[in-house]
């Protein structure tokens, strides 16, 4: 099902940022955001640990059929989470020249923000539900 492979890529993506954000901001954040002050890179470990918590989320839903009624607590939460990242991406990358590290960090995001949202809004894919259905057994 797609939305089982949306789960894990989404897990994936995430849980990456989050280990890479709290072992080693100090070399991540200067290609990111360059002047940030030393000092301050706790603030972007607490952001790993909401990374790795949303990627939990992920990982715990990857078997379940996601989109409209189906799942809505991870679904709403990961459109929020991708949302927010996307606007916030894009007026970044509007008020200065970003850095090419940046685009790494975007591209992953605003996808995630369209499929997420389209999960919200659209429920599941056909094929989800095609498949879903299939899986079930029949009713007596």
């Amino acid at each position: 099902m797609l939305s089982r492979l949306i789960s894990r890529a989404s897990a994936v993506v995430l849980a990456a940022g989050g280990v890479a954000f709290l072992f080693v901001p100090d070399v991540i954040v200067p290609g990111l955001m360059p002047g940030y002050p030393a000092s301050g890179l706790w603030f972007v470990q607490l952001l790993a640990a909401a990374l790795l918590a949303l990627a939990c989320l992920n990982w715990l839903n990857r078997l379940v059929l996601l989109g409209g009624p189906y799942a809505r607590p991870p679904v709403a939460t990961n459109t929020v989470w991708y949302f927010v990242a996307t606007t916030v991406l894009l007026k970044a990358a509007t008020s200065r020249e970003p850095p090419g590290a940046f685009w790494i960090l975007a591209v992953p995001v605003v996808l995630f923000s369209a499929v997420y949202g389209w999960l919200y809004f659209r429920g599941p894919f056909e094929s989800d539900l095609a498949a879903y259905a299939r899986a079930q057994p029949p009713s007596t």
